[in-house]
């Protein structure tokens, strides 16, 4: 839920300005200044180097230049290279390291070592992969890498743009860039153009409450961080650049050049190697932190709208999902259920507490869990517990020495100031004393950009009622007035905030008020979600030691290690479906893989054409809702006939492949892969998918291609080379030696999912719930390439138990197993090798049949051993079937064999327990 924005509307004489200023490339280049020179260098003796840089001409343009800047670099590891450049007298605003762990520089204004002149010619810093090179005078440095030489950041100027600028309140620095680079990520924002970056589009990053319908816009993150793609020679080779800064700024990508201004901090660059996708997000990751683990529940469906406005209308609404035969985890509640809007309550008349336990005593003993909304707005209320403890316990942020005083859902506000270490233990309280009232399973923490009704410094008014509950709740009803006195509301350059330059305390709080230990929310604004998050996984992981969910808005770089996200509110258009995609695998770069969107839209209400389609690709969003607006008709998915349909053919397959999702959660929180990934990220070679945000992968071969446009009945689908299988009839596949476009059928209730060759698959048979689906015997789809005499394939699967904190072997209460597959001399062999299998022991689970895809030939399988042991049909009730392949793009027209699919089905192998299964496949009429 969010407040429908307002904006201010400038004057278009002032907006034209603006864009002929930021967003042409000539009046991009830097004409400020001439930047720094080099004037020493020395080592560190952290095997890191210092440098002192003097800056060459001094001017008055958006303030005044910090005349010497102190350079560190160091190769923080083998991938990994850090350049940090900021004042070399005094301690400039940074993330704070006990936010986001990571190592500290030397101190600012200590000598260290010896300095040595430096020549002014070119110098290396060489690493394991990057090398760091620098020039004197005028200052620039470039990093290189050393595997093929390729410069992959450059800050020397040219006719695109100039050198180095360095002041209080403006930084600035560019980078050339090939012209063949493929750029990916700079958000939070939506794409219309998708996944790959356009040129002189505006890329800002300043946390902000504007709905994601606006495209191109700074939207609810901050995440200043890019991936470079270059096929170089046929070759491809991937890395990524992070500007640790959480202040705002405006990123100008122009094809050849990217410019960074910044209207504070410093520049703390962070160059990871790759040289793959998925080594550069492991890279990114192991620094930034490793998402988060979740619970296996919240890989399930979940239902949301903000309107459920009594217990009995929730009750109706699991109710309806269960007789429409549609899965369901999770039900929401938006602010339905508080009293008056005010966190950490409960309304005693539409969510009476007695009514509601026993609601949550039937849904917890079904598997189903309950997650609530939560805003940081406290609301001012002298008979409010969690106000008059908020105020006892100082825990708000201070303007002019007191609480800054704001409007959000409740009416008037106070914000917690996450950075108080007093507030996270007086929020982890709040929560703990809110879980004792309703054993919540989980938190949705929204509005949390910081999003405001008002602007400004406001106060309550007298003898009027505030908000007045008539009209829009978001309607600004304090008395209130700018505030433009400080340089710190009205910084000398104004970043394109909201697409608009609007000020940058607008509908915030103000930039110039004061968080712990004197931090400005000038430097803080864009951390404020992060900080909350933290706090909250905090508070939640100490009530009862179980694995938290938390759902947040705003989001930073990091916060992935703490929470899931959602896209915030989208419209029921075609459009925000389309965008939806390219967002979502922003999110996995930005470390970030537990994401989805508002499934349907958020409002107006979709089409029932468009809900079908939406929940055919939010089924396998990583986090699966569906959300609606107050104002909006109901859209729960049984509303339409033939919606829940779709969703039973869609969610059908999502829990059947649960095992899968949790065990891409596993690979996650280990390595930082995403769990739903552009193409690129498995066929980096293969560069007709480089701009591909129509189709998704989910892991490293599971292919979604979804229909995304009104009135369509087929589905144009890129296939990257080699052999593809339909999941819902796994006879029919795709096979192409170079890759192709094909045209799909895919009529109103039919989603195209593709499984990639060489690929095992551990399903279950699914069920409406995650509890109910993950009792259930589990099966194995193994790919071949179609028709190959030999192949090989692979798989994992990991099992826990989902409610511990930790995910991780050796607990005692977790089991990881390989699978493997081969073929050749026309046998068929797949075996397992289990890592503490305990676990799954316990639970009993087994594997009751295998399907392989592909095999070559058209004739029997026999001879079926499993463990050593021959196994007969009448002993066993083993069962052995064979279909041939059709094709839709095939072996045909690529000259090649016939193929077919064997299903073994009637097995008992334990998953627990390492086993080996083969048998002979015959070739009676193979060509």
């Amino acid at each position: 839920m969010a407040m429908a924005t307002s904006r201010i509307v400038f004057s278009s004489l002032s907006l034209l300005a603006t864009l002929i200023l930021c967003f042409t490339p000539i009046h991009c280049t830097n004409t400020i200044g001439k930047g720094y020179r080099l004037i020493s260098i020395e080592e560190s003796p952290d095997g890191g180097f210092i440098g002192y840089l003097q800056v060459k001409q001094k001017n008055k343009i958006y303030g005044s230049d910090i005349t010497t800047l102190r350079l560190y670099v160091k190769h923080e590891t083998d991938t990994r290279l850090r350049v940090h450049i900021t004042d070399a007298k005094k301690q400039r605003w940074e993330v704070p390291y006990n936010l986001l762990p990571r190592e500290q520089p030397p101190p600012v204004g200590k000598v260290i070592g010896k300095s040595r002149k430096s020549p002014i010619t070119v110098q290396e810093l060489s690493g394991s992969e990057l090398i760091f090179s620098y020039t004197a005078d005028p200052f620039s440095f470039a990093v290189k890498r050393r595997s093929n030489g390729q410069t992959l950041f450059n800050t020397s100027s040219n006719s695109a743009f100039g050198e180095m600028v360095f002041k209080d309140q403006y930084l600035e620095i560019s980078t050339s860039l090939p012209k063949d680079a493929s750029i990916y990520g700079l958000g939070e924002n939506s794409q219309a153009n998708g996944i790959k970056l356009v040129p002189n589009e505006p890329y800002t990053l300043y946390t902000e409450d504007v709905s994601a319908i606006n495209l191109n816009t700074d939207l609810y993150g901050s995440h200043p961080v890019y991936m470079d793609l270059r096929n170089v020679g046929g070759k491809p080779y991937a890395h990524a650049v992070l500007l640790l800064n959480s202040n705002g700024m405006d990123v100008f990508y122009r094809g050849t050049s990217l410019t960074y201004k910044v209207i504070g901090g410093v520049f703390d660059f962070y160059f990871v190697a790759g040289p793959s996708p998925l080594d550069v997000v492991d890279q990114y990751t192991s620094l930034i932190g490793r998402p988060a683990p979740m619970p296996y529940w919240s890989l399930g469906f979940h239902q949301c709208r903000w309107g459920y406005r009594n217990l009995s209308v929730i009750e109706d609404v699991v109710d309806s999902y269960q007789k429409a035969k549609i899965p369901l985890d999770v039900i929401w509640n938006d602010d339905d259920h508080m009293d008056q809007k005010k966190d950490f309550t409960l309304s005693p008349i539409s969510y009476p507490r007695a009514k509601l336990l026993k609601f949550l005593d039937r849904i917890h003993k079904m598997g189903m869990k309950y997650v609530v909304i939560n805003d940081p707005g406290i609301g001012v209320n002298d008979t409010y517990g969690v106000y008059q403890r908020g105020m006892a316990n100082d825990v708000f942020i201070k303007y002019e020495g007191k609480p800054f005083l704001a409007q959000v859902w409740p009416g008037a506000v106070h914000f917690p100031d996450f950075l108080n270490p007093k507030t996270v233990s007086w929020w982890g309280d709040e929560i703990r004393r809110f879980h004792e009232l309703a054993p919540i399973d989980g938190l949705w923490i929204d509005m949390n950009e910081v999003s405001n009704f008002c602007s400004g410094l406001c106060t309550i008014p007298k003898g009027k009622k505030c908000p007045t509950g008539e009209g829009p709740g978001w309607i600004c009803c304090l008395d209130c007035k700018n505030i433009t006195k400080t340089r710190w509301d009205d910084p000398p350059y104004k970043i394109n905030a909201t697409g608009v330059t609007a000020p940058i305390g607008f509908k915030t709080i103000a930039t110039s008020a004061l968080h712990y230990n004197g931090v400005r929310e000038y430097d803080a604004h864009s951390i404020y979600g992060f900080s909350e998050t933290i706090a909250t996984h905090k508070g939640l992981l100490s009530i009862e030691g179980k694995r938290p969910f938390i759902l947040s808005r705003s989001t930073f770089v990091g916060s992935g290690r703490y929470a899931a996200h959602w896209t915030g509110d989208n419209q029921g258009t075609w459009q925000s479906l389309q965008v939806s995609i390219s967002t979502m695998l922003n999110f996995g770069i930005f470390g970030v893989p537990m994401v989805g969107s508002d499934i349907c839209g958020f409002y107006p209400q979709p089409t029932e054409e468009l809900c079908n389609r939406w929940i055919e690709v939010g089924a396998f969003y990583p986090f699966s809702r569906d959300h609606a607006n107050y104002y909006s008709p109901r859209q729960e998915l049984y509303q339409w006939d033939t919606v829940a349909e779709s969703a039973r053919n869609a969610l059908g397959m999502r829990y059947k492949i649960l095992p899968y999702l949790y065990t891409l959660n596993y690979e996650a929180h280990m390595t930082g892969a995403p769990i739903a990934r552009p193409l690129f990220f498995s066929f980096p070679e293969y560069t007709e998918c480089y701009g591909s945000s129509r189709q998704f992968l989910l892991g490293s071969s599971l292919m979604i291609s979804p229909v995304l446009e009104q009135g369509k009945t087929e589905v144009e689908a890129l296939f990257p080379p080699g052999s593809w299988y339909h999941m819902f009839d796994m006879t029919q596949a795709v096979v192409s030696k170079k890759g192709k476009r094909v045209t799909l059928p895919a009529p109103l209730n039919f989603v195209n999912v593709h499984l990639y060759q060489n690929t095992i698959l551990p399903m279950q048979r699914g069920g409406l719930i995650s509890k109910e689906a993950r009792a259930t015997p589990f099966s194995l789809v193994i790919t071949f390439p179609a028709g190959a005499s030999e192949g090989y394939a692979k798989g994992k699967l990991y099992l826990d138990e989902d409610e511990l904190p930790e995910m991780k072997l050796g607990n005692g209460q977790s089991t990881y197993v390989d699978f493997y597959a081969s073929v050749g001399n026309g046998t068929v062999k797949m075996w397992s090798q289990v890592k503490e299998g305990k676990f799954a022991l316990s639970k009993g689970w087994i594997i009751e049949k295998v399907s392989v895809l592909g095999l070559r030939g058209a004739g029997q399988a026999s001879e079926v051993v499993v463990n050593g042991s021959p196994v007969s049909n009448e002993e066993k009730k083993i069962e052995v079937s064979l279909k041939e392949h059709s094709y839709v793009v095939g072996l045909e027209e690529e000259g090649e064999s016939k193929s077919v699919m064997v299903e073994v089905m009637g097995l008992e192998m334990l998953v627990g327990k390492d086993f080996n299964m083969s048998w002979k496949m015959g070739i009676n009429g193979a060509n």
